[in-house]
């Protein structure tokens, strides 16, 4: 599903994706993405499963190519073998790249490669637009996906996507203390770094703090953590919602985020 809506941008032919579950911060009432569900809907793409991938399901669909995530939640690769005896499949990562560079190889997969290139023109113009408006809040920031609930953050590195995009807008993001240990949980990503419990805090130094995937609750649940109190970023209310479209950053996401900080500076 991290790949659909970048397919969706190129007009690439996408006749079913996988889901998440339906209605939750990041989905639809499909279990798709919000900022591409109208796209999705519009061009009648159907719904795999949801969560767990099924190879059964795929297989109903007799598709001409199936690309799946090398990472994240989403990920198909442990069906790799069934799903290549169904179709050429094809595996690929997106936890070390930018958008831009994951829509240029979906392009040159697709044969889209021109609807491509003019969607990153497209976008590259916007952001060189934003650059010049936007006054910088004070840097470093951390850029992360907050979960209140299990008082624990997603960190996005500077080889995530969003980390890229943030990058090129002129922030700086704050390197971790030396020493932090970080949980792998989630396996060996490029993208993010886990915080939890007491190297929550300590990992969330940037004196500014943005919540990806997030909307006002979430700042209102990170102000309200006693563990975080004393975060110059808490102390100075410089906590950020970016909205929840931006779990995934696409075209659509990223055109999204690009026009959410356009608002907040």
């Amino acid at each position: 599903m991290t790949l659909t809506g970048s397919l969706l941008a190129i007009d690439a032919p996408v006749v079913a994706s996988g889901a998440t579950t339906p209605n939750n911060r990041f989905a639809d009432d499909q279990g798709f993405m919000r900022q591409w569900s109208d796209v999705a809907k519009a061009r009648h793409v159907a719904r795999l499963y949801i969560g767990e991938p099924n190879a059964e399901t795929v297989a109903a669909q007799m598709p001409d190519l199936i690309l799946i995530s090398a990472t994240g939640g989403d990920s198909a690769l442990a069906l790799y073998d069934q799903l290549s005896a169904i179709a050429p499949t094809l595996v690929i990562n997106y936890d070390d790249k930018s958008w831009q560079s994951l829509l240029t190889q979906l392009g040159e997969i697709t044969g889209q490669e021109k609807q491509a290139a003019a969607r990153i023109a497209e976008f590259e113009a916007q952001l060189t637009t934003v650059k010049q408006r936007i006054a910088l809040p004070p840097q470093p920031v951390s850029a992360l996906v907050y979960t209140p609930a299990a008082h624990s953050a997603n960190l996005w590195t500077p080889e995530s996507a969003q980390g890229k995009l943030l990058t090129q807008l002129g922030f700086t993001l704050a390197t971790l203390p030396r020493g932090l240990q970080t949980s792998k949980s989630q396996g060996k990503r490029h993208d993010i770094i886990q915080l939890g419990g007491e190297n929550l805090a300590a990992g969330l130094n940037g004196e500014s703090l943005f919540l990806f995937a997030g909307d006002n609750n979430d700042v209102a649940a990170l102000y309200a953590n006693p563990l975080l109190a004393h975060l110059p970023a808490v102390q100075n209310k410089r906590v950020y919602a970016l909205g929840t479209e931006t779990f995934r950053l696409d075209y659509y996401s990223a055109t999204l985020l690009l026009n959410r900080l356009a608002a907040l500076f």
